[in-house]
């Protein structure tokens, strides 16, 4: 039986992840089509003093990476962020569901009772079980991110919706 440690985390990441993807291509192919210029999109935020798209992308990417691999007791894969086009994004995206694909599930057993330590020896220092790290930590994040990422695109004229936003299920 596979753990539902595994089945609540890498599957819910690779379906938005690829969701998100799919919204990713649609806004290249919106300023394609609209001689619109890539960074209007790429840099736009919500507010002045939030991130922008890129980078929630790249956070959204970072969480679904992170959280699978300390689960998994594997290497957490480090990526240098420096992407700046819809086609560096969707490297990014391929990248981190490659990495998704190759975390063994059978890893997963007994992670909800393991230790993660986020931001060790600082003063912000947090001890969680897997458990908790996962389903009042690590998902909130990562939808946090994702949804940002939808609601970025959505506010600035893209023409999506929430089946764009939910993927294949």
């Amino acid at each position: 039986m596979t753990s539902p440690m595994y089945t609540h985390s890498v599957p819910v990441f690779q379906q938005m992840l690829t969701a998100l993807r799919a919204i990713l291509a649609q806004a290249d192919a919106h300023v394609a089509a609209r001689s619109i210029e890539p960074d209007a999109l790429l840099q736009a935020r919500l507010f002045p003093d939030m991130f922008p798209l890129v980078k929630q992308v790249q956070i959204a990417a970072d969480f679904a990476r992170g959280i699978s691999a300390r689960l998994a007791g594997v290497e957490v894969p480090a990526y240098e962020g420096k992407e700046a086009s819809f086609a560096d994004l969707d490297a990014l995206l391929a990248r981190t569901l490659a990495f998704l694909q190759s975390v063994n599930a059978e890893r997963f057993e007994g992670s909800d009772s393991k230790e993660i330590v986020l931001r060790p020896a600082t003063p912000k220092e947090k001890k969680l079980s897997g458990h908790a790290y996962l389903a009042h930590y690590g998902l909130p994040q990562f939808f946090f991110h994702v949804t940002t990422a939808y609601d970025i695109l959505r506010h600035n004229g893209l023409p999506i919706g929430k089946r764009d936003y939910m993927g294949a299920y």
